[in-house]
């Protein structure tokens, strides 16, 4: 085989390479993870919620995993359901999620993935990624890592949203952009 031969291999064997990796192309959306002594707590009530708001951009991009870190207080772990909600105007809308997304933080302190690749979310736009409390647990209490003055918090109590403007539980998703 001539130089020129190997070395046009060669290149193409990186060009082949280069255009794999630009199509698999992912990044980290919604507030950075932080380890720390900044914390919110929530009572376990089942139903009630807890979530941010997200920009995932004006293309639509698959999520694949959701990002948090949680101090469990007690004895027992938690069992959780993430939502993924379209955001229509002011209020978090129709979710994305058309399987149950069903979780569990075990007691201590920890730093979740929950992988959601599998569930095959698509979105674009603002988005407001959530976890559900799925039953009540009294002398429990979970505390997520915050960080202040990015975005707040969404909390779904009762019948409606409300958000906590000061403090963002630090939530992210990892997403991969999709053609």
């Amino acid at each position: 085989m001539t130089t020129k031969f190997i070395s046009a291999i060669c290149f193409l064997a990186l060009l082949i390479t280069f255009n794999t990796q630009a199509q698999d192309k992912t990044k980290r959306i919604g507030n950075k993870p932080r380890y720390g002594s900044s914390n919110s707590s929530f009572s376990i009530i089942k139903g009630q919620q807890v979530g941010i708001k997200m920009n995932a951009g004006r293309k639509p991009v698959q999520l694949l995993s959701l990002n948090f870190g949680v101090d469990i207080h007690g004895t027992d772990s938690v069992k959780f359901k993430v939502n993924v909600y379209e955001f229509a105007g002011e209020q978090p809308g129709e979710n994305l999620a058309k399987q149950p997304i069903i979780a569990v933080m075990p007691k201590g302190k920890n730093h979740l993935d929950v992988d959601l690749s599998k569930f095959n979310i698509t979105a674009k736009g603002d988005i407001l990624v959530s976890i559900e409390f799925l039953n009540n647990q009294n002398g429990v209490s979970p505390s997520f890592s915050i960080g202040l003055f990015n975005g707040g918090t969404w909390r779904f109590e009762g019948t409606e949203w409300k958000k906590m403007p000061v403090a963002g539980v630090d939530f992210n998703v990892l997403v991969k952009k999709l053609k």
